[in-house]
């Protein structure tokens, strides 16, 4: 198996490679919330992401102390996968070049990524980009962090290809509450839940604007959370819309009742899954050139499909068939 090509060298030749990011992004602001979702990502394995959140998760005075705190769980032996990232706060906000100093000084070389919040245009997004970029050189971190970006503002959104086409974002992520807030009252606050955040038509226009841009530049969309705690049923119809009806491939958790069902939605059809298997491996026996599966041709454009799913596929812990397994991921 090892001596026939692997379809990342062969399907995306020349090309950006889009990344596959575990289906949930799990938000937490204080230490112990923060340990109690690493408890949960061993339990499950590396699913779903968690952030630290040091912009609503800090008190007011409290910024440096908060920052460090969540620098030492990136750093933890708790960290058992990598998958430990960090809000901080927005460019307007004092604090901010501290918390990307900390950040990157003492858990550089673990951050999964950096997320930030509120930029008003594609050069705020730029201006602290590079602010983490000097940061990498000062501290003598020999990587680049991927950065994450919300959209929440008017600005934002407007410019929101400019801002995926930056060079290190990996997802652009939708701020319904401040975006609804951001329209002072002409968007009813029934629009922050369902069923309105997926019919409002201002909603539903940005929704649709932001998983095109992002899509459209090798960038993962990701959708805001569900407020609702408790009811699975609710948060996996919201996850099902979401991915669905909108493109998104990726979504926020803020409890970990929200974890699972977020996953079963996001998660590929099961059948599709054991056909990309079957495809791919014929196709890679035929060093990638058409064949014929079950009465239908297949050449590489439908390989990238369907090599792209088997691997968000595993990112949220389906099962893929053995043969698969062993061609594509064990090497």
């Amino acid at each position: 198996m090892s001596a026939l090509p692997h379809p990342d060298l062969v399907l995306f030749q020349g090309e950006k490679p889009f990344p596959i990011l575990p289906a949930v992004d799990h938000y937490a602001g204080s230490e112990k919330l923060m340990l109690k979702a690493l408890g949960v990502q061993q339990e499950l394995g590396p699913v779903f992401d968690i952030t630290c959140d040091c912009e609503d998760g800090a008190r007011a005075g409290a910024e440096a102390e908060h920052a460090t705190m969540a620098a030492d769980i990136v750093m933890s032996n708790e960290n058992h996968f990598g998958r430990v990232g960090a809000r901080i706060h927005d460019i307007t906000h004092e604090h901010w070049e501290a918390d990307v100093d900390i950040l990157v000084g003492k858990a550089g070389q673990r951050l999964a990524f950096l997320t930030i919040p509120k930029p008003r245009s594609s050069a705020d997004v730029a201006r602290q980009i590079e602010a983490i970029r000097s940061a990498e050189l000062r501290h003598g971190v020999d990587r680049a962090i991927p950065v994450h970006v919300l959209i929440e503002t008017h600005g934002a959104l407007r410019e929101a290809w400019e801002i995926a086409a930056l060079d290190r974002v990996e997802s652009l992520d939708f701020g319904l509450m401040d975006f609804v807030s951001g329209h002072h009252g002409a968007i009813p606050g029934s629009a922050m839940r369902s069923p309105g955040q997926f019919d409002h038509p201002l909603i539903a226009r940005a929704k649709c604007d932001i998983a095109a841009a992002a899509l459209a530049n090798g960038v993962v969309p990701s959708h805001n959370v569900t407020t609702e705690l408790k009811d699975i049923d609710y948060i996996r119809r919201d996850a099902e819309r979401a991915r669905q009806e909108f493109g998104y491939l990726r979504m926020w958790s803020i409890h970990p009742n929200q974890i699972a069902p977020i996953l079963e939605a996001m998660r590929p059809n099961f059948s599709e899954v054991e056909e990309a298997g079957q495809i791919l491996a014929a196709a890679q026996d035929k060093q990638w050139g058409p064949i014929q599966h079950a009465g239908k041709l297949h050449d590489r454009a439908s390989y990238r499909y369907y090599w792209e799913l088997l691997k968000r596929a595993r990112a949220t812990g389906m099962s893929i068939p053995d043969d698969a397994t062993k061609r594509f991921f064990l090497q």
